[in-house]
């Protein structure tokens, strides 16, 4: 029953992203060009389409809610919703769902959405496509992973910290 929630958990997170994504790309994929390769960022800058500071600026603000989005989802269902006690347990958990997290960033937002459709396309950026190259796949691929991983451990170490220190007061 448990593998069911952390898929269903998993979904819901991929879910998240794809709504965060859909709101900023709402009004044109220009609002989201702090996710492209510097090249199409400098393009972007050269057309006039937006500034650096401007493009700086999304990419923070777009960070600042995504990782705290993504650790307070994760901690709630690990630890409220699933009862997760102790730091394997809170790791292996927190793993599965941010890794199906980022199985549906990688295949259906950045292959499939990004890659096959026209919804990502900034208008005059065309020739620079695709936008994510099968070196950026890989890349993504190995950083999102590696970066799960260690959210995770970060995250458990923390409760595991935090559980630890509530049973010795």
């Amino acid at each position: 029953m448990l593998a069911v929630k952390l898929i269903t958990e998993g979904l819901g997170l991929g879910f998240l992203l794809y709504l965060i994504c859909a709101l900023g790309i709402r009004g044109g994929a220009i609002r989201m060009v702090h996710l492209y390769d510097q090249k199409v960022q400098d393009r972007v800058v050269k057309l006039g389409l937006a500034t650096r500071e401007s493009i700086r600026k999304r990419g923070i603000l777009f960070r600042s809610l995504c990782l705290p989005g993504y650790l307070v989802y994760v901690t709630v269902c690990v630890y409220i919703v699933n009862g997760a006690r102790g730091f394997i347990a809170g790791f292996l958990q927190s793993f599965a769902i941010l890794s199906i997290m980022n199985l549906i960033d990688r295949l259906l937002i950045d292959e499939y959405w990004v890659g096959h459709t026209k919804a990502w396309i900034i208008p005059g950026t065309e020739d620079l496509m695709p936008y994510i190259t099968a070196e950026d796949k890989k890349r993504k691929w190995l950083m999102g992973t590696l970066g799960m991983a260690l959210i995770s451990a970060v995250l458990s170490g923390a409760m595991a910290l935090i559980a630890l220190i509530a049973v010795h007061q």
